[in-house]
């Protein structure tokens, strides 16, 4: 069997197999070319082999003025009334939070078990949670390193293991996404 590969599709395909790769393939499965392989696969009511008229490319340049001309149509949240955020709506995020959050140390969904290496985030948790036992008179408190699901879950596994206690109540005031965990 001869083995073909569609110019078509070798010189515009994004799939990262060289012409060699195609040949075995199609080999393997029994096709002589690419265009057999879809021909035999997809009906041809569903194909569509005419070109498609569509308008020149842009470059990221033209895309992204295209898309702040685009953007400035819309009216922002900061206009309108807006309830996402299951009651944590309108507030005030300073700007420090981004510059902390963003740095690497904190950037992870792995608790720090090598002490050498994270020194700093480990002391940073420390103090953290010794503030917090500070400001609400407990006795412990815990700094998940996870999302929010995962920090309810885990202070309710910590207040049961505490106490004794079996049952844990849960304020209506938080995230009904985070109450489901």
């Amino acid at each position: 069997m001869s083995m073909s590969i569609s110019s078509k599709q070798s010189k515009t395909s994004y799939i990262p197999a060289t012409d060699d790769d195609l040949t075995e393939m199609l080999g393997v499965i029994g096709a002589d070319n690419v265009d057999e392989l879809f021909n035999k696969q997809i009906p041809e009511s569903a194909r569509f082999d005419a070109e498609l008229n569509l308008p020149k490319g842009l470059s990221e340049q033209e895309v992204t003025t295209l898309l702040e001309k685009m953007a400035a149509e819309n009216r922002s949240l900061k206009e309108l009334v807006c309830f996402l955020g299951a009651g944590i709506y309108d507030h005030y995020v300073p700007a420090v939070v981004e510059s902390v959050i963003s740095k690497p140390e904190f950037v992870t969904t792995y608790t720090p078990y090598q002490a050498e290496a994270s020194q700093g985030l480990l002391q940073s948790i420390y103090e953290y949670q010794s503030l917090v036992c500070d400001l609400t008179g407990m006795e412990v408190s815990n700094a998940s390193l996870y999302d929010g699901g995962t920090a309810v879950s885990e202070a309710a596994l910590m207040a049961s293991s505490v106490t004794g206690r079996t049952k844990v109540l849960v304020s209506q005031a938080v995230h009904p996404n985070y109450r489901a965990v």
